[in-house]
């Protein structure tokens, strides 16, 4: 409770977070709604449930909600009905062609039975001819089935990217008349976090919204509007991940970038505060959205306990899962599965790393990407020291780390990868890793300035072997660097700070909790 000064006491300020996704697997909402909570604020974390089951659970004294969120505006309309131009003689999207398919196949079946039969048993002459007939009449039917399958499929490839000239027109005509408003239209699955979070936003009555990234900006934005149709104020915290021009887009078609774009500007006048990961980001966007303060920077780093590397109990590091001895060599990446994430140049070059393993800590050890990385390594004939494993705690993961050789962030260019020092690069640092990274922009250059360890050219094997084996020669050396740097500055502590403040300046002066008023 907060004192009023008047004898009486009120609730601290409720600060409700949103994010798109699950929670679990996202480091930086986690903790951001632990340390509100721990400054004494009331805090709800809102995310989508990714089983479509309501959830509930606390993480420290803050409460997190899992909520439902159907999509069916994920499909578009055009997705529903039957291509007439493209395919004039496709079956309609309603899965009628996969059921003509599988009926025509249990015909052939049949008749290959019934010739097998007139084959054991003897037949007539007439029968014969009446069997082949039907069998000609199959193979005709299954003919004339593909030929509208494929003019179905052919049709959904051709209009999956909207890139026809009538979607490229569509596309053009919204931009034109709506403006940032043709999100709209252009991307209409935006509606479905709406529909699955306004109520419940509504209800919790936050006087302060904490929007993560650009899906969620549009609906605190929305329900500070509705707030204040109805008489009560609500203050809007903007925290941008992600640079949305830089990003890959979540959906390959010509219209996923430009509805998401106008969708952003459209809300981004709302926010009252915006903190973001980079100086460079920052930058950009008040650059975008003449945004009057320059947005409040909050780097996503471990908790000072958490980069200590202390271990549980029950906790593993990642050269005992491996099963390796102190002194074998373990590259290590850690980080999600992905090819734009540059991971296979560590496969390639293991031919070249005769005594080198390579660990890859990942939030999908089983997915199809590393199946196809395992499988490369079997090529190479070096899969017995290639480990796949899976995600640990966000509390162990600096522990976890911390017996590695070196860690790796072979990253491509994409814009985002160059503005910023990613998550990865912090908890190397707190492991005390010599770092090998590829040449995008910022953290190339932190490397190089700091000399925690080598740069190597994205995707180029050969620099990639350089930069371990120069490594590999003298790891003490760039472990030593960190005796130098004061690595407090990269705690979460120090960032959680930077938030607070943040929250202390937009909440009602009334409703500041005692913890927050004295940080």
């Amino acid at each position: 409770m907060t004192a009023t000064g008047k004898g009486t006491s009120t609730a601290p300020a409720r600060i409700v977070i949103l994010v798109d996704n699950g929670v679990t697997g996202d480091s930086r909402v986690q903790k951001t709604a632990r340390s509100a909570a721990d400054a004494g604020w009331d805090v709800t974390l809102l995310g989508s449930s990714p089983n479509g089951r309501p959830q509930q659970w606390r993480l420290g004294s803050a409460t997190v909600r899992l909520l439902p969120m159907p999509s069916p505006l994920r499909q578009r309309r055009h997705e529903l009905r039957r291509r007439w131009l493209l395919g004039p003689l496709a079956y309609p999207p309603t899965g009628v062609a996969a059921r003509r398919q599988q009926e025509v196949r249990a015909w052939q079946a049949d008749l290959r039975v019934r010739r097998a039969l007139l084959t054991s048993e003897g037949g007539s002459s007439l029968a014969r001819q009446w069997l082949r007939a039907q069998a000609l009449a199959a193979r005709v039917v299954r003919k004339w089935i593909s030929f509208r399958h494929w003019q179905l499929t052919n049709g959904q490839k051709k209009r999956k990217r909207l890139t026809t000239p009538s979607d490229r027109l569509f596309t053009w005509l919204q931009l034109r008349l709506r403006g940032d408003r043709a999100w709209r239209r252009l991307e209409p699955q935006l509606w479905d976090f709406e529909l699955a979070f306004a109520q419940v936003v509504d209800q919790l009555k936050p006087d302060i919204i904490y929007a993560n990234d650009f899906r969620m900006l549009g609906v605190g934005a929305r329900a500070k509007i509705r707030a204040a149709a109805a008489g009560r104020e609500i203050k809007l915290i903007w925290d941008v991940h992600e640079y949305l021009p830089g990003v890959k887009p979540r959906v390959d078609n010509n219209r996923w970038m430009v509805a998401n774009q106008a969708h952003e500007r459209e809300y981004a006048r709302w926010a009252d505060a915006v903190m973001t990961v980079s100086d460079r980001l920052a930058e950009l966007l008040q650059r975008d959205h003449g945004l009057a303060e320059r947005p409040s920077i909050v780097l996503n780093t471990p908790n000072a306990a958490d980069a200590l590397g202390a271990h549980g109990a029950d906790s593993q590091d990642v050269r005992s899962k491996c099963g390796l001895d102190p002194d074998d060599p373990l590259v290590v990446y850690s980080g999600a599965a992905a090819a734009h994430r540059g991971m296979g140049v560590m496969v390639e070059a293991l031919p070249r790393l005769s005594d080198a393993h390579v660990a890859f800590v990942v939030n999908a050890p089983a997915g199809p990407y590393m199946k196809s990385l395992v499988a490369r390594a079997r090529e190479l004939g070096v899969a017995d020291r290639v480990h796949v494993l899976p995600y640990v705690a966000p509390a162990e993961v600096v522990g976890f780390l911390s017996t590695a050789t070196l860690g790796v962030i072979p990253i491509h260019h994409w814009l985002n990868h160059e503005i910023q020092l990613i998550t990865k690069f912090f908890e190397y640092s707190h492991a005390r890793l010599p770092i090998v990274v590829s040449d995008v922009e910022t953290m190339a250059a932190a490397v190089q300035e700091s000399g925690q360890g080598e740069v190597f050219q994205v995707d180029d094997v050969d620099g990639f072997v350089m930069a371990v084996e120069t490594i590999l020669a003298d790891p003490q050396r760039y472990r030593k660097v960190y005796d130098a740097m004061d690595l407090r500055v990269w705690t979460w502590e120090e960032q959680a700070r930077v938030q607070n403040s943040i929250y202390q300046r937009l909440a009602p002066q009334d409703r500041h909790p005692a913890l927050s008023a004295s940080d």
